[in-house]
């Protein structure tokens, strides 16, 4: 079954098995070329594209990428660049990026900077790009000093989500892309926690009826969410609920942590920090950590570097001034904002988290 999720009637998402035929239909009138970005293994799908869009009478440039984060370099953004400019890309022209999180990131910003802005059709092949990175309109790069800090908001012509790709998807992969599942769940629609929590197996069954269901229902949310409030000014920040912390891992680990763990490790941190303030009950933390775990996601982090986590986190995009800002809960789909809390409490939080 193919679903399609309008994002405030701007762009459609299409989910389904088999729709990846869909995408030379998903480009804007009058395109005449496309610079196909790439993840490293989808090189098969970028070269039937290639020759799809020739039929149709559209050149393509193919950009094999380098793999996950090591592709969101200003590096590798120049060269890009620089394949636009030697092929004379006009506003006439179009990006497509076919691969994870780190690709569409990418593509997008690389869309977003050409002349100002060209469109992009984003193809997401793994669970976290589906449910999170390729839908939205948030794109970026990361620098040594933290994660996504260089972007533009850049909504895509359209977002093609074939879920059969997700086959050969490692299962370490499709279980770190649950945790942004399992995030949505926390802050907008029980329905997934429920899913989850009845059947954690089902919920990692590609061919299963519970999988699809799950990226249709987090999708939604984000769909909603991103109508609502595009550029991030308020009620979209609650889509980086546990992103601080999971951030500041990231960078502590230079990248080399799967991002959905880093969230999964992150929402628990947020949930001891919530319970510490006294805006949620030792009940809420502990699903936390049973719904997370009973997938395979991580929920600690042992050995790390206090200090230079917390540096990490001031980095944080909602941090205001030295005012340390975190999406929080007060209850299950209950958001808030949680501002400036002690540092005893910031500790003591990691504490729990890193035994």
């Amino acid at each position: 079954m193919t679903s399609i999720i309008s994002v405030g009637g701007d762009y459609d998402v299409t989910i389904g098995a088999g729709v990846l035929d869909q995408v030379p239909e998903s480009l804007p009138d009058g395109v005449l070329r496309v610079l196909i970005v790439h993840a490293p293994v989808m090189a098969a799908a970028a070269w039937a594209l290639e020759d799809d869009l020739a039929q149709r009478g559209i050149g393509a440039i193919l950009a094999p990428l380098p793999d996950a984060e090591a592709a969101k370099t200003a590096e590798v953004t120049a060269w890009l660049w620089g394949l636009l400019g030697e092929a004379g890309f006009t506003r006439s022209d179009a990006v497509v990026a076919i691969g994870g999180g780190a690709t569409t990131d990418l593509g997008g910003f690389v869309a977003a900077t050409w002349l100002r802005g060209v469109p992009v059709v984003q193809v997401p092949t793994t669970l976290l790009g589906m449910v999170d990175a390729a839908v939205g309109g948030k794109t970026g790069i990361n620098t040594a000093e933290g994660k996504n800090l260089v972007g533009a908001f850049h909504p895509p012509a359209a977002v093609i989500a074939d879920l059969s790709l997700l086959r050969t998807l490692p299962r370490e992969d499709l279980v770190a892309g649950l945790a942004e599942v399992i995030k949505c769940g926390f802050i907008a629609d029980p329905a997934i926690l429920d899913l989850v929590e009845a059947d954690p197996q089902a919920a990692l069954d590609v061919d299963g009826e519970v999988l699809p269901e799950l990226v249709r229902r987090a999708v939604q949310v984000k769909a909603d969410v991103v109508a609502a409030d595009l550029k991030e000014s308020s009620l979209r920040e609650i889509l980086n609920y546990g992103h601080t912390f999971a951030h500041a891992i990231e960078q502590v680990e230079h990248y080399t942590w799967r991002h959905g763990d880093a969230v999964a490790v992150g929402m628990v941190y947020i949930a001891e920090l919530s319970r510490l303030a006294g805006l949620i009950d030792d009940d809420l933390v502990q699903r936390h950590r049973a719904v997370l775990s009973s997938v395979g996601l991580p929920t600690a982090y042992a050995d790390g570097d206090w200090e230079a986590l917390l540096t990490a986190m001031r980095r944080d995009k909602k941090t205001r001034g030295d005012l340390l800002r975190f999406v929080a809960l007060t209850g299950i789909a209950q958001p808030t904002r949680l501002e400036g809390p002690s540092a005893e409490d910031l500790r003591a939080a990691y504490d729990a988290v890193s035994v």
